[in-house]
């Protein structure tokens, strides 16, 4: 007898096999945004609540996926796939989402299944818009491993102590400053003061 949690399970490893997020995997499918979420996988009453046979139907047809294919993502759970933390990149600036360190806190994470990364800290930020455009587009999902060793050239998240949230490639960094360059030509690059930024984290994995 399959379980609630397979179902969702296999769901995730769906969307993670196409690169998506939950979220992502939906507006793929053409369904609303949320309807994969963390947060409608159970009623307000706290009840299992299953996923539509229309909707899966509708993410494996996105997904160019066959229901063999499917029942198969529900009996040999990957042991490669980690559930980590997911937020927009537009909501990181906000506060209460991190640390001062830069490790993911509080509410407001959904969760999303993706390869499995070193670091127990690890999160994914989903990108929103075509700034970062061609490295990345909009809904692509990076995962960010703030334990990971940055050294140059490396792309990373950047969180400034006035809330912006950035992502670039280190091109130099010293006591005093930090060099970034754009990854969209047509964004200039940055210099920020060493005492401005909050935080820095590498890009250990890109859903491209």
């Amino acid at each position: 007898m399959l379980t609630h949690d397979q179902i969702w399970g296999a769901l995730d490893r769906l969307a993670a096999r196409a690169g998506l997020s939950a979220s992502g995997l939906a507006k793929k499918a053409g369904l609303d945004p949320t309807t994969f979420n963390k947060s409608k996988r159970v009623t307000v009453e706290g009840r299992p609540r299953w996923p539509s046979t229309e909707s899966v139907a509708k993410a494996l047809a996105a997904t160019n996926v066959s229901i063999d294919t499917f029942v198969k993502l529900i009996e040999d759970a990957p042991h490669t796939v980690q559930s980590v933390p997911l937020l927009g990149l537009a909501q990181a600036g906000g506060g209460g989402y991190f640390t001062d360190g830069g490790f993911p806190v509080g509410k407001g994470w959904d969760e999303v299944g993706l390869p499995a990364v070193n670091d127990e800290h690890a999160y994914a930020l989903e990108i929103s818009g075509d700034s970062m455009k061609p490295t990345y587009r909009d809904g692509d999902v990076i995962v960010v491993s703030p334990g990971a060793q940055i050294r140059k050239g490396d792309r990373v998240v950047v969180k400034t102590k006035d809330g912006e949230v950035m992502v670039k490639e280190l091109r130099r960094r010293t006591s005093r400053t930090l060099e970034l360059q754009s990854l969209n030509p047509n964004h200039a690059d940055r210099v920020l003061p060493a005492s401005d930024v909050e935080w820095i984290a590498r890009i250990v994995w890109a859903s491209q």
